[in-house]
């Protein structure tokens, strides 16, 4: 017979992972596995120019806090690849520093 009692859970739900989170078990970072040379082609993966005025750009104008939707899309794209390109980084830098 229902007491008209309930009672909430006390336990949390997590947020689920972050592209970050999912992309950093996938990559290792941590982990010096890469040979050399291709420690030193992730390297060489870089944004264009064209590519870093444009994220100075949405930077700027989040700022002023004038993004337009579809701009805060873009530059949330950007943090996205960003975050993946430093992924790479962090792991070829550790692969260079202590080879395996």
């Amino acid at each position: 017979m229902a007491t008209g009692i309930y009672f909430m859970s006390t336990e949390t739900q997590s947020a689920p992972p972050s592209e970050t989170a999912i992309l950093s078990r996938l990559i290792r970072p941590d982990d010096a596995t890469l040979p050399a040379a291709a420690a030193e082609a992730w390297l060489k993966v870089r944004f264009e120019s064209r590519d870093l005025d444009r994220i100075h750009e949405l930077a700027t104008k989040n700022q002023d806090d004038a993004l337009t939707p579809a701009e805060r899309a873009e530059m949330e794209n950007y943090l996205r690849v960003s975050s993946f390109l430093d992924l790479m980084h962090a792991k070829a830098r550790r692969s260079l520093i202590h080879p395996a």
